[in-house]
């Protein structure tokens, strides 16, 4: 900083500057000395210090960094280096803040530092290298303002990286969460050329610089199948909240983030860590500061650059895209919460009727199929409506417990979620009062603002018991993706033929037949007049007497495993779940039959349907201590294997 810097930046003449650091300024008011004298100790000036001949050596290194947290551990890394070698550091903040950079640039070469490391604030801050230059005072740039010399951390190389790691995986939607820092331009750069190089389609909608709720649409409408994160906080972050939302990782997305070498313990009580390249900030300043003493020791043989291998600390939050997984279970149907009333016998006209007990679950057979489904190690997408009152967080609570996805569930306000009234006598024999409540509201429209949740559904299990156009627009999703269908119909609800001609499995029992098919024809004619409409498979739940099972090419009537009966409420649901989680399993119809029959039995003979829905390892060993040879998959080409 010489003579003329101060002038113009006081704003007076050379000879008034030279007057007043001289104190030969009576003639000069008192404003304007003020002014200058601020301005000379804001900016360090001595007279005649950029000619004076530099001092011995101060063993002192200059550290002026754009801001105080700018670079983690990389300062960790030079005061090691700087310590090992007999030299102390000083360390200016800039603040992000060109005027006061130049202040510390000048307090710096008063102080006449044997070296300096600076992270300049812009590109423009290169226009003060000029007081370095006049000391002869060596400096080494670092960070993406300090010109074509620069150091800099490879966060465009590890953005890159870690984004050819999804892409290496299938994915191809790929979204970038940059958090706004200085590793924000590189990391954008690197995961640019990385879908650039791999020939795939950059999409600016796709780069966001915070968690928001357009970034979470896109992951549950998978536009979007794995997210790379500059930042590990955001990373862990958006692994939570998909988590409340009943998402699975990596299952529903990949998450693949940066971390630094930071000491501080970043960690969540539902994982571990995020799959994550280490940036190592403190190898880094070890290099610089080992660079800045071979220039002042003029010592050769420092690296031209800073190099480091990059690698995955792990795979636990990266997998395959979500449409190339196994397919899954989507559910489509009604949503309560059950009130179970127990008494020694069933209400009877005009008598009053003891209870022995009462309780409360999440219930419905969308609910019930779902849980049977996961508990039975598939993944599950749930759809339907629930009200806005306390019972619907009920329900949420419920399905993620089993791991059942939510995001097609939702609530609607004015209204409350269904309620059903399910009494049970000692011998099992239930009775059910269903108030339906949201599951009205369930539309076509609605439907349709769900197709995406259909996106690789192997089967898709509908019931009777909500509008007749949701049932039939979920038909239509169903068959767009290429699932099979099982329809549940309702006791109380008829299902019109056009719907039925686009089912491929008919599950129900004799009171729902009866109404599917009221005096059409006889009880011996309806199976086949509703294999006549397009049915692949008819399954006539018989109670007690097992199931009859009749394609249009074969019939078999299964007799029931040996439980003993103490609710029957939910044995069609654990049977439905379980004939379609076999089903896609790859077993042929008259296995999963006799798996699925297993699983209603295990059903009546628990309180409660959730509770009572067995699990795919408990069911196994059961069935292997009973009939061993049923686990084994058919032969491929098995005339009765239904196909996906």
């Amino acid at each position: 900083m010489n003579i003329r810097d101060i002038a113009r930046l006081a704003g007076v003449s050379t000879s008034t500057v030279s007057k007043i650091v001289n104190q030969k300024d009576g003639s000069i008011s008192s404003a304007t000395r003020q002014r200058v004298l601020k301005i000379v100790q804001e900016y360090n000036y001595a007279p005649y210090a950029s000619h004076a001949r530099r001092s011995a050596k101060t063993w002192l290194i200059g550290i002026l960094l754009n801001s105080s947290v700018s670079l983690d551990t990389t300062l960790d890394g030079i005061m090691k280096v700087a310590q090992e070698n007999g030299y102390w550091t000083l360390v200016f903040n800039n603040y992000s803040d060109t005027d006061q950079e130049l202040k510390n640039i000048t307090a710096l070469c008063k102080m006449k530092m044997d070296g300096v490391i600076w992270e300049p604030v812009t590109e423009k801050s290169l226009e003060f290298a000029n007081y370095f230059e006049d000391l002869k005072i060596p400096v080494v740039t670092i960070g993406p303002n300090g010109g074509n010399s620069a150091f800099l951390l490879p966060y465009e190389e590890a953005s890159y990286r870690i984004t050819q790691e999804l892409i290496k995986r299938g994915h191809s939607h790929i979204a970038c969460l940059v958090k706004q820092s200085r590793r924000a331009v590189p990391f954008v750069n690197g995961y640019k050329k990385c879908l650039f190089d791999h020939h795939l389609k950059m999409d600016k909608e796709l780069i966001f610089s915070d968690l928001n709720h357009d970034l979470v649409q896109k992951v549950c409408t998978h536009r979007v199948t794995g997210i790379i994160f500059s930042h590990y906080r955001k990373a862990m972050e958006f692994y939570q909240r998909m988590i409340r939302l009943g998402y699975t990782i990596p299952e529903d997305v990949s998450l693949i983030s940066l971390r630094n070498d930071t000491l501080e313990s970043i960690s969540s009580p539902e994982i571990s860590e995020i799959s994550s390249c280490m940036i190592r900030n403190s190898d880094f300043g070890s290099y610089i500061c080992n660079k800045i003493i071979a220039d002042i020791e003029r010592k050769p043989g420092i690296p031209p650059s800073f190099v480091q291998n990059l690698h995955l600390n792990s795979q636990t939050t990266i997998g395959i895209p979500f449409d190339q997984l196994s397919p899954k279970i989507t559910v489509v149907g009604s949503i309560h919460l059950d009130t179970f009333l127990y008494a020694s016998q069933l209400p009877q006209k005009e008598k009053t009727t003891p209870l022995t007990a009462s309780l409360n679950f999440a219930g419905g057979k969308g609910v019930n199929q779902s849980i049977g489904a996961a508990k039975l190690g598939h993944r599950v997408t749930l759809i339907g409506n629930v009200g806005s009152d306390v019972d619907s967080d009920r329900i949420y609570q419920a399905l993620a417990q089993y791991g059942v996805e939510t995001s097609g569930v939702q609530r609607c306000s004015n209204t409350d979620t269904g309620r059903a009234y399910i009494f049970v006598d000692s011998s099992g024999t239930s009775m059910i009062s269903v108030l339906p409540g949201a599951n009205d509201t369930l539309t076509a429209e609605e439907i349709r603002k769900r197709y995406h949740f259909f996106k690789n559904t192997g089967y898709c299990l509908i019931q009777g018991d909500i509008p007749a156009e949701a049932i039939s627009e979920a038909c239509k999703a169903a068959h767009k993706y290429g699932a099979k269908i099982i329809l549940k119909p309702s006791a109380f609800r008829k299902i019109p033929e056009e719907i039925l001609k686009s089912i491929d499995i008919l599950a129900l029992n004799e009171r729902e037949l009866s109404n599917l098919c009221p005096g059409c024809c006889s009880s011996q004619q309806q199976p086949d007049y509703l294999l006549g409409l397009g049915i692949k498979a008819f399954i006539l739940s018989l109670g007690q007497r097992g199931y009859l099972v009749k394609t249009s090419d074969w019939e078999e009537h299964f007799q029931p495993p040996d439980f003993r009966p103490l609710d029957n409420t939910g044995a069609d649901d654990a049977f439905i779940s379980a004939l379609a989680s076999y089903l896609l399993y790859g077993y042929d119809l008259r296995g999963a039959v006799r798996i699925a029959a297993y699983a209603a039995g295990f059903c009546n003979a628990g309180e409660g349907v959730i509770n009572s829905l067995v699990d795919r390892a408990r069911l196994e060993a059961y069935i292997r201590q009973r009939e061993s040879g049923l686990l084994h998959l058919p032969r491929s080409g098995n005339r009765i294997v239904i196909h996906h």
